[in-house]
């Protein structure tokens, strides 16, 4: 079989913002720019290279998943991220998400767990594709990076039984928190704001991610 040549996923990366993204009603551009700008072939494992651009999860090393384009572009656009946002991801995984909300805000901090993900993301998104906006950090993600916070707007990219507390608390005023919430094998992509005077809470639609560990997960 012939390897793919940079033609070729350009080609499919654009495909995929044609068929999966507008027409199910991703209309934010700069998301649309982000998703046509990161390469995603690169946060894939080699062999699954050929997949990127798939409708589909696929899956990464440490029994974790590189999310569906469609849910990245989705999570990204309900952000609703500004040039000068401050953005906290939990769960690195690859790092693709990552790349994506670089894009987007000023500053992205990114939560994983297991060592040998983050160190593999931190080499790729730094050393490889020039990001200088991302800062990295192992640890129990659904603590949230106190230290590093207020964020304008938060990211889960794992499903936990609860909105875990500590990142609502680290939202700034009018920030965004995106999590999924429910059963280990099925959940409900979930919206917090913070406002004035506490929080408001929209359940947006089915979904199903890896499980979210640490003190407020599973």
């Amino acid at each position: 079989m012939n390897q793919p040549t940079f033609d070729h996923y350009q080609h499919a990366r654009e495909q995929m913002i044609r068929t999966q993204l507008v027409r199910r009603g991703i209309h934010d551009e700069r998301v649309l720019d982000a998703m046509r700008t990161v390469p995603r072939e690169l946060f894939v494992p080699p062999a699954a290279e050929w997949r990127a651009y798939e409708d589909c999860a696929l899956p990464i090393s440490c029994s974790q998943t590189i999310s569906q384009p469609y849910m990245v572009a989705s999570m990204t656009e309900l952000l609703e991220l500004k040039p000068g946002d401050r953005v906290l991801e939990v769960g690195t995984g690859s790092g693709y998400q990552a790349a994506v909300l670089a894009q987007l805000a000023e500053r992205v901090y990114t939560i994983e767990r297991h060592p040998r993900l983050l160190e593999a993301a931190r080499t790729l998104l730094v050393r490889q594709l020039g990001y200088a906006n991302i800062r990295f950090r192992c640890g129990d993600g659904t603590r949230g990076w106190r230290r590093a916070g207020p964020f304008d707007a938060i990211v889960v990219t794992a499903g936990g039984p609860r909105v875990p507390p500590a990142l609502a608390t680290q939202l700034s005023p009018n920030g965004r928190l995106i999590v999924p919430v429910g059963a280990r094998d099925q959940q409900t992509l979930v919206r917090v704001r913070r406002l004035a005077h506490g929080f408001e809470q929209h359940s947006l639609y089915g979904c199903r991610f890896v499980q979210l560990c640490g003190e407020d997960g599973w």
